[in-house]
């Protein structure tokens, strides 16, 4: 009888000690915001070059091939452009720009390039993202050297065409701060030894936020006003002393003010399709606003201000 209730009692102990454990093995429910968490973490390494190498890719269309706040060519250019980074560091990009009518390339040595390329800026650099505290935040840098090719041909008057450059770019931004200043420096080693510096500021108004807590806004907005200054060397190498003169601009300065307005569409994690406008002049130098006025009256009347309104429209594809 003993033997009998102390087998039934270690039978209900093994019972209820298999039924604890049966319920230990069961996978606890996630909340559906975990889910989610977890599906972006595996989204974010489905690839196993995660970290290692990111591609970018680009198609834009702008109204006018505008440099400096001036025009280097009066009708809507084509731009397709490529971009390859490894570790998060280096990066290699290149960027051919395509006039679309007879007339684009009449100034400068450039000839009819209808259809055809004109320019090939071909670029090597080193670009990171540091995180500089609580204050400042996310600090970009992005330190390149950049080879620009230019057809070899003689334009309608038999000149000689204009030769290839090199140039050194320096940008930095803070894009964590409110007025995201951005600082671009440009250093022209073979074509007239000029230089030539802008200051960004602006603001990016989210429209249509993101799902993700850290993703970018599905639709965004950002106004901002630049201001160049160039030294003699680059200033000389765009403008005269004064109309109807040959010699070139003795002095630099500040040079083009631009007020832009940018509208971003992340269609998806891949795509974005992006558009802008700006207004451009000379205000705060009276010679370079002569200048700017000579030089932008040499693609024709309609042209001969110094000021401009342009805009265009990107494509972009990013892995």
């Amino acid at each position: 009888m003993v033997a009998m209730k102390l087998m039934t009692a270690v039978f209900a102990v093994a019972l209820c000690g298999g039924v604890w454990a049966a319920d230990e093995a069961k996978p606890v429910p996630t909340s559906t915001a975990n889910a989610e968490k977890e599906a972006e973490e595996e989204e974010k390494d489905d690839s196993p070059l995660a970290g290692l190498v990111a591609v970018e890719a680009s198609l834009a269309l702008d109204s006018r091939f505008v440099t400096y706040g001036v025009i280097d060519g009066k009708d809507p250019i084509v731009r397709p452009s490529g971009r390859i980074t490894f570790f998060d560091w280096v990066y290699f990009n290149a960027e051919a720009l395509f006039d679309v009518t007879k007339g684009n390339g009449k100034r400068g040595g450039y000839g009819n390039r209808a259809g055809r390329w004109t320019l090939l800026d071909s670029s090597v650099g080193l670009a990171h993202t540091f995180n500089c505290g609580e204050t400042l935040g996310a600090l970009s840098v992005d330190f390149s050297y950049m080879y620009e090719s230019i057809p070899r041909y003689r334009d309608d008057e038999g000149n000689k065409c204009m030769k290839d450059t090199q140039y050194l770019d320096l940008r930095l931004s803070l894009n964590d701060l409110w007025l995201e200043p951005a600082l671009w420096l440009e250093r022209d080693l073979m074509a007239d030894d000029g230089t030539y510096v802008n200051l960004e500021i602006g603001h990016t108004f989210p429209l249509i936020d993101s799902e993700r807590e850290d993703g970018d806004p599905v639709l965004a907005f950002r106004p901002s006003v630049g201001q160049g200054l160039g030294n003699t060397q680059r200033a000389a190498g765009y403008f005269v002393k004064h109309k109807g003169s040959e010699e070139p601009l003795d002095h630099g300065g500040l040079m083009d003010t631009t007020l832009k307005g940018e509208l971003t569409w992340n269609i998806c994690k891949h795509l974005s399709l992006s558009g802008y406008v700006a207004y451009s002049d000379y205000l705060l130098d009276g010679n370079m606003r002569d200048g700017a006025r000579a030089h932008n009256a040499a693609w024709g009347h309609s042209c001969d201000h110094s000021w401009n309104i342009y805009g265009g429209i990107a494509l972009g594809v990013s892995f």
